[in-house]
């Protein structure tokens, strides 16, 4: 790969604790600062929740997406780009950085349909239009994208945000995506936190059958291996609670977390 896009799906946990979240925009900074193109794809779960909860709206889980209707939408749009993404982009700019938020929504980034009546006004990501990203990469910008997306006609969408990160490093040909997670990987056991170091993709049905792969987990490992399946150079999900687990990747030895991928045989599956 000679782009050099490195796309980091950003949210959970690593949004709640002030030093975590310091610690992330410092790598995504000191990234670009190698000559790297960090792309900053973020989620908002925590905030989502909080804002729901005092709304007093509801919410409940399908498939591991959350179900979304127009109240939904309109807490998620609000907290997505006017509180998380305006401040990652504050944030990245105090710290060095340069940064613009976007949406997929953004010069139609996202173009939708609608997924499933099961989710309600969840998005089926159709066309990714990567102009705008490339624009503002081309300026020395780092991009910071809210997953949510539009049909063209005016209905906007909310998106998975690990579903939206994977279709962008897609659509990029990403050199990296990380996945940053509240756990230290994908375990064979939440109770025991025996982490799968390397997944290769062919094992990804057993996992599914055998319930470790389940839940929110789902949209993510599918993305996962969409995004090799479509030229991603590697993909690692990490430990979004550990400082500086983005650099680890990029140094030598074991860097933590799952990567996942089609070289090798699986390591760690028991």
């Amino acid at each position: 790969m000679s782009n050099k896009i490195i796309v980091i799906k950003y949210g959970g946990n690593a949004m709640l604790s002030e030093d975590l979240k310091k610690a992330v925009l410092e790598d995504v900074v000191a990234l670009q600062k190698r000559g790297y193109k960090p792309v900053v794809s973020h989620g908002g779960g925590p905030g989502i929740n909080r804002m729901l909860k005092a709304l007093d709206i509801p919410t409940h889980f399908v498939n591991g997406l959350r179900y979304t209707d127009a109240a939904t939408l309109e807490a998620v749009e609000a907290v997505l780009i006017g509180q998380v993404g305006t401040d990652l982009v504050n944030l990245l700019t105090a710290g060095g950085g340069k940064a613009v938020g976007l949406s997929g929504v953004s010069g139609q980034l996202y173009h939708c349909r609608l997924q499933d009546e099961i989710y309600g006004l969840v998005g089926e990501i159709t066309d990714v239009n990567t102009e705008v990203v490339e624009a503002v990469l081309e300026k020395g910008f780092i991009p910071v994208v809210a997953p949510l997306g539009t049909d063209g006609q005016g209905q906007i969408y909310n998106i998975n945000g690990d579903t939206a990160a994977a279709m962008l490093a897609s659509a990029l040909k990403a050199e990296k995506l990380l996945l940053l997670t509240d756990i230290e990987g994908l375990c064979n056991s939440i109770e025991k936190r025996d982490v799968i170091s390397y997944l290769n993709v062919k094992d990804v049905p057993a996992l599914k059958e055998k319930g470790v792969i389940a839940g929110g987990m789902l949209p993510k490992v599918d993305g996962c291996v969409k995004a090799i399946e479509e030229g991603v150079g590697s993909v690692h999900i990490i430990d979004g609670r550990k400082a500086h687990s983005i650099l680890d990747v990029f140094t030598a030895g074991e860097p933590g977390g799952t990567e996942i991928g089609t070289e090798k045989e699986s390591i760690g599956i028991v």
